[in-house]
């Protein structure tokens, strides 16, 4: 009975958290963790520190790059490759905003990419609809292959913790083409989705009624002359914290085992920062006000105060769980993607799902093999259609292409969501049992 009761305390503290929306959620998560501490005297756990620590270096670093304006110029080469290719853009535009936000670790990039492609489909007489979704579910589905998403710092701290020698570059490994084909297979999809712009009623009815205009020209406001730098010098802070996890020895000191991947994922990220801020001197109190900052220290309250609980939660009754699903789970470990999938869904971040959910799949006896290979499955976040990148998306829509129904699921981006996160995990799953 008290089980039941403190499974309700959590669920009760997600469902309230979601209420509030942002740092509501990790704020309601530290309330539900005293409530389990006071009345039903369960021992906290250690709090996140490793996980809010990659974090904060990999916010840090980006923050910094964006003040000295390097993700505006990383969102003008993209503009450019788009406008480049406009027949083929529900395959371009999507693997645009994949590496991107891959490179970038958050997805909200894809909102400053969206006038684009719209523009760009428009002009070409492709229904909007199919290359705007995939390239929003694209960006979302980037993060699991992203070495500095917020995602990969919390599965990657969690594997640590647990003991697992699984390394950056292991993960990568299998999340980086897993993804990739995903948002192709996706493209292919959307490619025949719903009809021709010219045959759509909606379409026309609009653009009797004048609601459709031309797209609006797009300013671009001068960069400054560092902004190229400061995004090459953060895009090699990835690149040397991801080739350190394949090679051990380039993290391993004179004397002593390898630095721990997540520490020396810190080290390159708050290095990087360095850099860019004595190369490229941008101005620090823009980096305060950030929108990567703030995404990220958002990211850091929901997963302290969430995952807190759900560790404290899951720790303490982890033996009778692996008593009595832990066989069942193992044999069939596609059950636990379907429950990451909406977790993700219902908590809208990747990051915390990862948090709060993957330590129950570990609990239960999952490999870490198997966890790298159902890793992909948390991005259901755009099965509701209440995300940033999908109401940006919708918004930057005049054709009325991208709808939501009358029952709220069925809506435009259900198929790529579905379609990109399915084929994540099922290839995801497949590599993990090949490669690790």
């Amino acid at each position: 009975m008290d089980v039941f009761l403190q499974a309700l305390v959590v669920i009760g503290a997600v469902v309230l958290g979601v209420r509030f929306g942002n740092i509501g959620l990790g704020i309601c998560g530290g309330g539900g963790l005293m409530v389990l501490n006071l009345v039903f005297g369960l021992k906290p756990t250690g709090a996140p520190v490793d996980v809010i620590l990659i974090i904060l270096a990999v916010v840090i670093a980006a923050s910094t790059m964006q003040a000295a304006g390097g993700i505006d110029c990383m969102v003008r080469i993209a503009e450019r490759i788009i406008r480049a290719n406009p027949k083929r853009i529900v395959f371009i535009a999507p693997l645009v905003t994949w590496f991107f936000s891959f490179l970038a670790g958050t997805a909200n990039i894809v909102q400053a990419l969206m006038p684009v492609i719209y523009e760009v489909s428009y002009s070409s007489k492709v229904r909007p609809e199919r290359s705007m979704t995939v390239s929003a579910v694209a960006a979302q589905q980037s993060l699991v292959a992203s070495p500095v998403a917020a995602c990969t710092a919390a599965l990657l701290g969690l594997l640590t913790s647990s003991g697992s020698t699984m390394t950056l570059g292991q993960i990568l490994m299998v999340t980086v083409p897993a993804t990739l084909c995903a948002v192709l297979i996706t493209s292919a999809v959307m490619s025949f989705y719903g009809k021709e712009l010219d045959d759509d009623p909606e379409y026309q009815e609009r653009l009797k009624k004048g609601l459709v205009l031309p797209p609006a020209p797009i300013e671009h406001k001068e960069l400054p002359r560092t902004a190229a730098w400061s995004a090459v010098i953060f895009v090699l802070g990835v690149v040397f914290a991801v080739v350190a996890g394949f090679f051990p020895e380039i993290r391993t000191p004179s004397t002593g085992k390898p630095i721990g991947m997540g520490v020396f994922l810190q080290m390159s990220m708050l290095a990087a920062a360095f850099l860019i801020l004595v190369i490229c001197r941008p101005n620090m109190k823009k980096a305060l006000e950030s929108s990567v900052l703030r995404a990220g220290i958002s990211a850091i309250i929901v997963i302290f105060g969430l995952a807190w609980m759900a560790d404290t939660f899951i720790s303490a009754h982890k033996a009778a769980w692996i008593a009595s699903m832990g066989q069942y789970l193992q044999n069939y470990p596609l059950l636990f993607a379907i429950i990451c999938f909406f977790a993700s869904s219902f908590l809208a971040s990747q990051a915390a799902t990862v948090r709060a959910i993957m330590p129950i799949g570990i609990a239960l006896g999952l490999s870490p093999a198997t966890i790298v290979g159902l890793y992909p499955s948390v991005n259901g976040t755009s099965f509701f259609p209440a995300s940033g990148p999908v109401i940006s998306t919708m918004q930057f829509d005049q054709s009325g292409t991208i709808r939501i129904g009358q029952y709220v699921l069925n809506h435009s981006f259900m198929v790529p969501v579905l379609v990109a996160t399915t084929s994540a995990t099922l290839i995801g799953l497949g590599l993990s049992k090949i490669l690790l």
